[in-house]
């Protein structure tokens, strides 16, 4: 028997976040592991619960994530995304609340490629006069 589940796909920087809900018990996990052993910095965990708590099924869904690409920040972007999207699909009528909260919404600041002659992005080499 196939069990039901709401998919979403969500992006930050270079990070790509799949991530299905399904009616359960409050059981998160990423990667195949579970949320604070994928997540240990503080304030990551938080912000990915931030649509469970805005649409109160913390203990009533389980979430499986599968992310890729990027760092902690970008990969708790997309995470937080993705679980807003799905969400959102599992509930129709919860979807402006995600979008009153911005949690809809792609962040598309991307890190500025390196530019020649200089260090970074727009790092110039010091001037000097001789």
């Amino acid at each position: 028997m196939a069990e039901t589940y709401y998919e979403g796909i969500g992006r930050r920087k270079s990070s790509t976040a799949r991530v299905r809900v399904t009616p359960g018990t409050g059981l998160f996990t990423v990667n195949d592991k579970p949320l604070e052993e994928y997540f240990p910095r503080m304030g990551d965990t938080e912000a990915i619960f931030v649509p469970l708590d805005e649409t109160a099924t913390k203990s009533s869904v389980d979430v499986s994530v599968h992310v890729r690409g990027g760092g902690p920040t970008g990969q708790t972007g997309a995470v937080v995304m993705g679980l807003a999207r799905a969400l959102s699909k599992m509930n129709p009528d919860w979807h402006p609340v995600m979008a009153k909260g911005g949690l809809l919404r792609r962040d598309s600041r991307m890190k500025e490629r390196k530019k020649p002659g200089l260090k970074r992005a727009r790092k110039a080499p010091t001037y000097t006069k001789r």
